[in-house]
């Protein structure tokens, strides 16, 4: 289990990193760039290679707050804003911490996250007005996909008593801080119970069928139509280009979770599934990042290749913080005091 944590993370970062190079171009672009196969590895951008996104980073400081709010009793989504607020912190080119928000703890240390990676204007926006969102009172109608790319660690945490209980409702109410429509929150609830389910040793079929379930419990229609069209067309034939894109660009949330499941249902192997997920015209380092969550916590870090791994902008940081998270929330041990301070 502690390799599919990592596994989690790791994939996560790699398919973010693999997608950001090409986020904004179109699927003819990258063809005409790259070949008819699209990327096969990493692109140089943000003057670095395999450089990655405000998805990881955001989703390191979602495992932050959860790992403070565990360690200290804290309000689960009063811990998840507080550590927002930090990741905001990190996109300030001053680095100035305005009235009210702590830039403390070991993760906000982390140089390679002090860099803005085309951070989601919703995202940036809900924090910066100050006032946490949640279900029954949204702070805006967003859908879009920066909730649901942020939460796996919802998923890894879900279970251990948080106060937000079972990983869906857990997932939902991070990505509700900031994104106040429902399949915003709800595609968010249902990624985080896959992910639960996957590093549990459930096949992905599953743990879709599953989520789908948990939607439709609640009447919600639209992410788990969303679902139910990426099984569908997995079912249909070999994995293409062609039918992911028909079932959107990503941009939105429930379109870049099921972009991103229909890959890994999809998928032969770790590599084969993310860059699939990232070699379209939408947002490639989203649909990248959800799937290398899957695929990841699925297989496991064994399984994602070496050379992806090489490299990759903060490797080291995002398994230690796998690791605290295993060993807080599959393990039962207190949180490491420092690194994630009171």
């Amino acid at each position: 289990m502690r390799d599919r944590y990592r596994g989690c993370l790791l994939g996560g970062a790699v398919g973010d990193a693999l997608g950001a190079g090409i986020e904004f171009s179109s699927l003819a672009e990258i063809r005409r760039e790259f070949g008819p196969a699209g990327v096969t590895g990493y692109v140089p951008c943000y003057g670095r290679s395999c450089a990655i996104t405000d998805d990881t980073q955001m989703t390191l400081f979602t495992a932050e707050g959860l790992l403070r709010a565990q360690g200290h009793g804290a309000d689960v989504t009063d811990a998840l804003w507080r550590a927002y607020q930090r990741w905001l912190l990190t996109q300030d080119a001053n680095g100035a911490a305005p009235a009210g928000r702590a830039a403390d703890g070991w993760l906000i240390g982390q140089e390679f996250l002090h860099h803005g990676r085309s951070p989601g204007t919703t995202c940036l926006s809900a924090l910066e007005a100050g006032r946490p969102g949640t279900a029954s009172i949204p702070v805006n109608n967003s859908k879009g996909c920066g909730g649901v790319m942020r939460v796996a660690p919802a998923g890894l945490a879900g279970r251990a008593g948080l106060s937000g209980g079972d990983p869906f409702t857990l997932g939902g109410q991070a990505a509700a801080l900031t994104h106040g429509h429902p399949s915003g929150y709800l595609a968010a609830a249902a990624f985080a119970q896959m992910i639960s389910d996957l590093v549990r040793g459930r096949g992905l079929p599953e743990t879709v069928s599953t989520a789908i379930g948990r939607l439709q419990a609640q009447g919600e229609a639209e992410v788990s139509m969303a679902l139910a069209a990426a099984v569908l067309t997995a079912s249909g034939g070999p994995p293409s280009t062609e039918a992911m894109v028909r079932l959107g660009a990503g941009w939105v949330a429930e379109e870049a979770l099921a972009v991103a499941v229909y890959c890994a249902l999809t998928a032969t192997d770790f590599r084969s599934g993310v860059l699939l997920a990232v070699n379209h015209g939408g947002d490639s380092d989203s649909t990248g990042a959800i799937c290398g969550n899957l695929l990841g916590a699925r297989l496991g870090a064994g399984a994602i290749d070496a050379v992806l791994l090489d490299g990759l902008e903060g490797r080291e940081v995002i398994t230690q913080v796998a690791d605290d998270l295993y060993d807080v929330f599959a393990c039962g041990r207190e949180p490491a005091s420092q690194r994630y301070p009171i």
